[in-house]
């Protein structure tokens, strides 16, 4: 599987090279990569999920830079294993060049795939290195021109931290809130409770046929029937 593509970066020759040896910016850009991590001064390990087609693999792997030939460029060879889904190795020969305040990048590429992946057919393995190529280089082309990445870092850094404490205030806000309205209704179920109970209270001072009142009325008429019949 062969590959080449050309880009125009919108950042001086100096910086793309830079860019392109920094590991925490190949981390961002390259697509479904989890780590990235430089093991020696040209070599770096790499864990990295992707998809192509039905089959989704992580896949762990090391790559090298060779030929370095700052700032103009250098090649870069890798490989990694994906479990069952099977493997991948290749290498990519990338090239730099000025053009005025820009860079045009142009790199070619070839890789081969063993195991499950190598059974996708070569159409659909084609069409999915072209765009996660496509990918790289367009994360990479807005990252180099869009001011030093510690600064974008610190500054999304910035504005997580800050959403972060808004959010934490307005949850502490609404806690506090529903901690009043479960206070201020337990109080009024408990007056309403008391009074509900003072009510039984003077319902059950009645009696179970109307209270004082009536048993009054049954005593006067007994009297005055005893009236009656002793005389």
């Amino acid at each position: 599987m062969d590959l080449s593509g050309e880009y125009r970066i919108p950042a001086p020759r100096e910086r793309v090279w830079a860019m392109l040896n920094d590991r925490d910016v190949l981390r961002v850009c390259i697509p479904g990569c989890e780590e990235l991590e430089q093991t020696a001064d040209n070599a770096f390990s790499a864990r990295v999920t992707t998809k192509v087609g039905p089959v989704k693999a992580t896949f762990n792997g090391a790559v090298t830079l060779e030929n370095i030939n700052p700032p103009e460029g250098y090649t870069i060879a890798g490989e990694g294993k994906g479990g069952v889904a099977g493997f991948a190795s290749g290498g990519a020969d990338v090239h730099l060049a000025e053009d005025g305040a820009e860079t045009i990048l142009t790199y070619t590429a070839s890789a081969k795939v063993g195991g499950k992946l190598a059974q996708l057919g070569s159409r659909l393995l084609d069409s999915t290195a072209r765009k996660l190529a496509d990918q790289f280089f367009a994360k990479f082309a807005e990252t180099a021109g869009g001011g030093a990445p510690q600064a974008e870092v610190a500054a999304e850094e910035g504005a997580i931290a800050g959403a972060l404490h808004r959010v934490e205030d307005a949850a502490s806000g609404a806690a506090h809130a529903v901690e009043e309205t479960v206070t201020e209704a337990a109080h009024q179920l408990s007056e309403t409770a008391q009074k509900a109970e003072e009510a039984l209270e003077r319902q059950a001072a009645r009696g179970v046929l109307g209270g004082p009142l009536v048993w009054g009325l049954l005593a006067l008429a007994a009297i005055i029937l005893f009236y009656i019949i002793a005389t």
